[in-house]
């Protein structure tokens, strides 16, 4: 069965609290095993059946709609896909190292021309921005804070739905359970 991870987008902000126990109870309900958060931001680590993660998306929204009351867009990647994306190099090791910030964006889908034109015309003397695939690598140059960049801006620029996650949240879920990690 594959292990994927589900990363699930504004949980446990803007006054919309999943409790990460109950978070678990609702991926376990819906059949999911050996299901795990990963700080609570709505990160889940879980195996299943199917490996048709729009499928699986769709069943997980669903669920949280009907258990929590809101909408929570939801993003699955494989433990392969998330190394892949910890080890990638969209930008000089010099520049992560001076940045303020360095995030991934998680995508439904790779953009196209026109959504990959409106993301770069974005880019500031603070924002810098690569893409590659389902991904969009966000190099901050300074505090997030001091970005007028947000997720809300990306997602009108590509017209795809998205969500943000620091880099070092994904090399830790990597590094923990990554295809080469401790597995629980």
């Amino acid at each position: 069965m594959p292990r994927l991870i589900a990363f699930l987008r504004a949980v446990n902000v803007g006054g919309r609290l999943v409790p990460m126990p109950k978070l678990r109870q609702e991926f376990e309900a819906l059949g999911f095993t050996r299901v795990e958060t990963f700080i609570a931001s709505g990160n889940v680590i879980f195996t299943a059946r199917s490996a048709d993660a729009r499928a699986i998306a769709k069943r997980i929204e669903a669920r949280v709609r009907a258990a929590f009351g809101f909408e929570v867009a939801t993003f699955i990647r494989t433990d392969v896909e998330v190394a892949a994306i910890a080890g990638y190099q969209a930008f000089s090791a010099a520049r992560i190292k001076s940045a303020g910030a360095f995030c991934v964006a998680l995508l439904e889908q790779p953009p196209d021309a026109a959504g990959t034109r409106a993301l770069m015309a974005l880019k500031t003397d603070i924002d810098d921005f690569h893409c590659n695939g389902r991904e969009v690598y966000w190099l901050c140059r300074k505090k997030q804070s001091d970005s007028t960049f947000s997720n809300a801006s990306l997602e009108k620029a590509l017209k795809i739905r998205a969500t943000l996650r620091g880099i070092s949240t994904i090399a830790r879920l990597s590094a923990k359970h990554g295809p080469d990690g401790v597995r629980s």
